[in-house]
């Protein structure tokens, strides 16, 4: 079982998700906080697995809280809790695991449980993958990097691509570049990152080389050229002519 915490400065609001996540038997201690003050408290004393945080709140705000736990040793995993559907690109950047709209459904919270339960009993030593909230036609989901096949720039946002759709992201795409390359996201270009687990093929025979990324051919600038050919060397894709 997970312990969390519950942040809400309306305190109906608290109760109403203490009662939801009571019902679950994955769920342990439920902490209750109606302000940031009180949160900070809590962590520092509990052992607290999850925090499902309100964005609005007086004070610290929820995102500026998620930005204080996010600095602790060992954080807490964050869902944002919010009657507002247009927030989920801010919740990128805080890293939160989840964002679950108000009224929240009870099928739709035992979902993120089961994902926080996945995230928590994790075994030491197996890599964690990134969740990223993303927006989508007014409605908000979350997907793991590792289905993120390649990344468009599209000015100071940033467009992932997955095998089924794609996701704009209040993200510049140097500081995914930065962000992700330990994931293996190689910049190819000034407009593109693609994760190399996907990459199928190499096209040199042509005036300007292009990469297979699945069923997307993307350019390869002169310049990002000799790092890419490195890194499929080590992957075994041979460059075609």
């Amino acid at each position: 079982m997970i312990n969390v915490l519950v942040v809400d400065d309306e305190v109906p609001a608290v109760e109403e998700m203490a009662y939801l996540l009571g019902r679950d038997p994955r769920i342990g201690s439920i902490h209750r906080a109606t302000c940031g003050a009180q949160a900070i408290e809590i962590l520092a004393a509990e052992d607290v697995s999850a925090v499902f945080l309100d964005i609005h709140m007086p004070g610290i705000s929820g995102l500026e809280l998620a930005g204080v736990i996010n600095k602790r040793a060992n954080p807490p995993l964050v869902v944002f809790v919010t009657a507002d559907d247009d927030r989920a690109l801010e919740a990128f950047d805080v890293a939160a695991v989840d964002y679950l709209l108000k009224p929240v459904r009870a099928e739709r919270l035992a979902t993120t449980v089961g994902r926080l339960t996945d995230l928590v009993t994790r075994p030491a030593g197996d890599g964690q993958v990134e969740m990223i909230t993303v927006g989508q036609g007014g409605t908000s989901r979350v997907i793991s990097l590792d289905e993120v096949r390649f990344v468009q720039a599209q000015g100071d946002y940033a467009r992932l691509h997955t095998a089924e759709s794609s996701y704009l992201v209040r993200v510049p795409l140097a500081d995914l570049e930065q962000r992700w390359a330990a994931s293996g996201f190689v910049r190819i270009h000034r407009s593109f990152l693609v994760c190399m687990p996907f990459v199928t093929a190499l096209k040199l025979g042509a005036a300007k080389p292009t990469i297979l990324v699945s069923n997307a051919e993307l350019p390869v600038s002169r310049r990002h050229l000799p790092l890419l050919r490195e890194r499929l060397q080590a992957t075994r894709v041979r460059p075609s002519a």
